[in-house]
């Protein structure tokens, strides 16, 4: 699991905050022009695997979900991944290292959806469609549950963003409050796959709150810290918090509406 809060603690020599309006403008334009665009790459990988390739994803999803084992190694390497991208992103070696480690963290996080999304297809959607075809269906519940975890997910992202901008508000006193709810989750979640409980969808409701204030401070992150070259970095840090409250928004809707 990867939280992006790396930041000083406080404004570091050629911060946004110490630019220029216009230069300023300028790196939060680039900043959410590359979230965006981590965004709806982050959606066609994803939906690209399963369309391209649905015999493979299922097999890696099964093995994945086959053993708390399995799901162990596969978070060991999605955190080791995501810190090699955020890594790369950060590097001052040139601007193509810093879309590598951009397209790793994108690539990494289409792949880890891959599970939760074939359980999706699978309780909600067509089962014997599946079952004949090697095809997840997007039809009746599952596409539903799946645009309201989308409108869900962009609906808290904007709202807490919007309230940063508008309020002007400085909200990286919060730094050391997300680092011990981000250890106690991480906690939580080891258990879980030690002991083999379900964390259900009261789990899931507080890793959004968590995510939330996640939005709250490294939007301050970005306003204020940030370096003016450090967009890449920027959006990647925004765009892996977003993809993980999508993560948990998607399952809380699938234990909220189990059969």
């Amino acid at each position: 699991m990867a939280f992006g809060q790396s930041a000083s603690a406080r404004p570091i020599e050629g911060a946004v905050a110490t630019m220029g309006v216009s230069d300023r403008v300028t790196f939060l334009r680039k900043t959410y022009a590359h979230l965006g665009a981590s965004l709806i790459a982050f959606a066609v990988i994803t939906a690209g695997i399963i369309k391209l390739a649905p015999e493979t994803s299922l097999k890696f999803s099964s093995w994945a979900l086959g053993g708390r084992l399995n799901w162990l190694v596969v978070m060991g390497l999605f955190i080791a991944v995501g810190y090699l991208a955020e890594h790369l992103a950060r590097s001052n070696t040139s601007r193509g290292v810093q879309y590598a480690g951009l397209a790793i963290g994108v690539t990494s996080w289409s792949l880890l959806l891959q599970p939760i999304l074939w359980v999706l297809f699978l309780r909600f959607g067509n089962p014997e469609m599946v079952r004949l075809s090697g095809t997840g269906m997007l039809t009746g519940q599952a596409a539903s549950i799946l645009m309201q975890a989308v409108v869900i997910t962009l609906a808290i992202f904007i709202g807490l963003t919007a309230t940063v901008f508008v309020t002007k508000k400085d909200f990286s006193f919060m730094r050391g409050a997300l680092a011990i709810g981000s250890f106690a989750a991480l906690g939580v979640i080891l258990a879980s796959m030690a002991f083999g409980f379900s964390l259900g969808a009261l789990f899931c409701g507080a890793m959004i709150l968590l995510m939330a204030g996640y939005i709250l401070f490294q939007t301050s992150l970005v306003m204020s810290y940030f370096p003016p070259s450090g967009y890449v970095a920027a959006a990647l840090m925004l765009f892996s918090t977003v993809a993980m409250l999508f993560w948990y928004v998607l399952q809380m809707l699938m234990q909220l509406n189990r059969r």
